[in-house]
């Protein structure tokens, strides 16, 4: 055992250093991105995810999608503002997905040719802050919707 000790402790290292990589992909704050979109008639709320989610995964949707209903309900009934969640497993969502450039598990905001990535304010605040989450998304879609009068 106290031969293949510091194999494992270098193992153990190595899969860290590669969970933290993935973990904080996008630190920065809500960055900007320009994208070929069909329309520029509405602001789009996505939620990309895959089959197997985890808590963090369903707190996310479910935060985003709370937050969206209780900001923009009038927007939301007139079609301005639209929350959908698209499983990346499923054959059907493929163009959508390559549409908004989502290419794995994502919180985007989408309006024309703008897309704002929330991803990382989403796996962040949602199971311990919330209310954090909440302000990110309004702050996105805020400016968006007056784009658009």
């Amino acid at each position: 055992m106290k031969k293949h000790f510091p194999v494992i402790l270098a193992s153990i290292i190595v899969l860290a250093a590669v969970a933290a990589l993935f973990a904080f992909r996008d630190v920065e704050p809500a960055q900007e991105k320009m994208i070929t979109a069909t329309s520029g008639n509405s602001v789009e709320v996505y939620y990309f995810h895959l089959t197997r989610r985890c808590v963090t995964c369903q707190a996310v949707e479910n935060v985003s999608r709370d937050a969206v209903n209780e900001l923009y309900p009038d927007e939301i009934s007139s079609g301005k503002v639209v929350f959908r969640t698209l499983n990346l497993e499923n054959k059907e969502n493929e163009a959508v997905a390559e549409r908004v450039s989502a290419t794995g598990q994502c919180l985007l905001v989408v309006s024309g040719d703008t897309r704002v990535d929330l991803t990382s304010e989403g796996f962040m605040y949602a199971r311990t802050k919330p209310e954090k989450l909440r302000e990110a998304l309004k702050k996105a879609i805020d400016p968006l919707l007056k784009a658009e009068k």
